[in-house]
């Protein structure tokens, strides 16, 4: 995946790539290729969501523990 991949790029390629596939615009030939960048975008999304989740998580719990102090 490139590193200046964010979220938000990926989910809007992915979109792109869903709509081409979805109303037929992709030919058979690159068929293959689009739908492994499809589930390589959706790797990278699910685990920056889970990362943001994690982290997200962890300072909620920070603020909680500085809120009984």
């Amino acid at each position: 995946m490139e590193q200046n991949l964010t979220y938000e790029l990926a989910y809007a390629e992915l979109k792109k790539i869903t709509s081409e596939i979805e109303s037929e615009a992709v030919s058979v030939d690159v068929l293959a290729t689009k739908v492994k960048r499809a589930s390589e975008l959706i790797a990278f999304c699910q685990a920056k969501l889970k990362s943001t989740e994690t982290e997200v998580m962890k300072i909620i719990q920070q603020m909680e523990t500085w809120a009984k102090k």
